[in-house]
């Protein structure tokens, strides 16, 4: 891995550190937001009783957690995610929960430093279109997986398909005056293709494949999570110096972008 990757994976690694007392602090937000489709991927794995379970970039663990019933107190749940600041908050929900069937762990998705044929599931919700290697981190998954494993991934769709977050983003831009995310740095929609015509089972050395898209809807009440808000955190994964703007000031430019107009 050259220097250049290095230090970009660093950058990333450390805007999930910054973000995750947000990620906390939301969770069970997150979770009800992304229910349906916790469930599909829960429904398409079946983990049962007594099998271990990975979660890759778990985040505050929802998925993971929701996977702990299932498995029973045979079984294991491992949340696992790239930040220990992510994997402390995981730990924390599963704790209060009483879920002792559940540890966590710092891993890598672009290195997953576990034995082979470890774990029977493998699950990761809207985390693989941040690894630097998709398809190496496709590899890692099939290696850790036992004989007869399954694993469920989801990932986002098209920037086209989810304005509210492109807004956003170029909202971030126009305050930093650089792109978001930037250059070199996987962000949501960097893994945007077509599975079926990807030919997937051959990249991931599985024995079958199955791909579908689904769409989810999401509705922002301003009383919930303002695009100032948003916008807010993302700046705060950035160094930015001497800024003054106010929430006015954040929504101006949102409204300005949104109708297609140029940022103040």
């Amino acid at each position: 891995m050259d220097s250049a990757t290095t230090t970009e994976r660093r950058q990333l690694h450390g805007m999930w550190a910054s973000v995750a007392p947000a990620w906390g602090e939301h969770a069970e937000y997150a979770d009800t937001r992304g229910g349906a489709m916790t469930a599909r991927l829960l429904e398409l794995v079946a983990p049962g009783p007594g099998e271990r379970v990975l979660e890759l970039a778990c985040g505050a663990g929802g998925t993971g957690i929701a996977a702990a019933g299932l498995v029973g107190p045979a079984g294991e749940v491992v949340l696992s995610d790239v930040a220990a600041e992510m994997t402390a908050i995981a730990a924390a929900r599963a704790a209060a929960l009483g879920l002792a069937n559940v540890r966590t762990l710092t891993l890598d998705l672009d290195d997953l430093a576990q034995p082979d044929q470890a774990y029977d599931v493998v699950l990761c919700r809207e985390g693989l279109m941040f690894a630097f290697d998709p398809a190496h981190a496709v590899a890692g998954i099939r290696r850790v997986l036992r004989p007869g494993g399954r694993a469920a991934v989801s990932v986002w769709g098209p920037r086209a398909r989810n304005p509210w977050l492109a807004v956003v983003f170029d909202a971030v831009g126009a305050v930093l005056g650089a792109p978001v995310p930037p250059p070199g740095i996987p962000g949501p929609f960097a893994l945007v293709v077509d599975l079926a015509d990807d030919e997937p089972a051959e990249l991931a050395g599985a024995v079958a494949v199955r791909a579908e898209g689904r769409r989810r809807w999401f509705q922002f009440a301003r009383d919930e999570v303002s695009a100032a808000e948003l916008i807010a955190r993302l700046l705060a994964t950035h160094e930015v110096a001497d800024l003054t703007l106010e929430e006015p000031d954040i929504e101006d430019i949102v409204r300005r972008i949104y109708r297609g107009e140029s940022p103040p």
